[in-house]
């Protein structure tokens, strides 16, 4: 967990929700009133944000106690406490919110991606995300991914060399991407993974006889063409499968024997868990 990061997230969270003072609040329960609140779950799940919410309570006041009663990566039910807070009940309605939008999401995340790597246990593949994720929220979003199940993909475009179609046709062809790419890391002093997406067996070929890849990605494959691609590579780099992939269809995919299996959908168009947080 990286607390300088999160420290920036929730200051800036809290800037914009907060502004120059929770009017409703201040104007209606006085300022040394203190409280307690649980966190009650509303939907069934796998739990994620609790890390994230206990910054957040200390972030906003570190006199407030929170007593954590299920940890990140549980399964939940309806009804569920995942904890309790207690304190300054000013300090728990600023963060009441942004602890919500945080955890609801997460958990959403993490939710469907447990859903989707048990469907993927029997096999070899593993689940990837993507950069399709929120601005700002990239880190939680992957966060989520990882405390269900699945694994991070490059974080951003620092962390990896990802050579995609419109790489490709920039620069001229496979051979020419590929090439340049290499050169580049050995004059930055730079050691990067490499991959490239293919859209065609004929490209997978080109790839194949120009070397110098880690990892391919077969994007938007059939079943028929994934399983050829991937005997063609047989073994020599690691396969990738993307495109068009959905919860209903991603067992016929790990079926053809691909590494892993990469789905945007992960975060870019999740539903969140239900919960609240209520006075008690």
């Amino acid at each position: 967990m990286d607390k300088e990061l999160l420290s920036q997230f929730i200051k800036n969270a809290l800037a914009e929700d907060v502004g120059d003072g929770d009017h409703t609040s201040l104007s209606t329960i006085p300022q040394n009133t203190q409280g307690k609140a649980k966190l009650i779950i509303k939907e069934d799940g796998i739990l994620a944000g609790i890390e994230l919410a206990l910054q957040i309570f200390e972030e906003v006041d570190s006199n407030l106690k929170v007593d954590v009663l299920i940890k990140d990566g549980s399964e939940v039910k309806v009804g569920d406490i995942a904890l309790a807070v207690s304190g300054s009940t000013h300090s728990i309605l600023i963060a009441e919110r942004l602890v919500l939008n945080c955890m609801q999401r997460m958990s959403g995340i993490a939710t469907k991606t447990n859903r989707i790597v048990s469907k993927l246990s029997k096999t070899k593949t593993k689940l990837l995300d993507t950069r399709k994720t929120t601005p700002g929220l990239r880190y939680l979003e992957k966060w989520a991914v990882r405390i269900g199940g699945g694994v991070n993909h490059r974080i951003g475009l620092y962390d990896m060399i990802l050579i995609k179609d419109n790489h490709v046709d920039y620069a001229g062809g496979i051979s020419n991407a590929i090439n340049s790419a290499r050169k580049y890391l050995e004059e930055q002093h730079k050691s990067l993974q490499i991959e490239i997406e293919v859209r065609n067996i004929e490209e997978l070929n080109q790839v194949i006889e120009a070397g110098g890849a880690d990892r391919i990605m077969l994007d938007n494959f059939s079943f028929e063409n994934l399983t050829e691609a991937v005997k063609l590579v047989d073994g020599r780099f690691i396969t990738e499968a993307s495109g068009g992939i959905t919860e209903e269809n991603v067992e016929e995919y790990a079926a053809c024997g691909v590494d892993f299996i990469s789905m945007g959908a992960l975060t870019h168009s999740v539903k969140s868990l239900d919960m609240s947080l209520k006075a008690y």
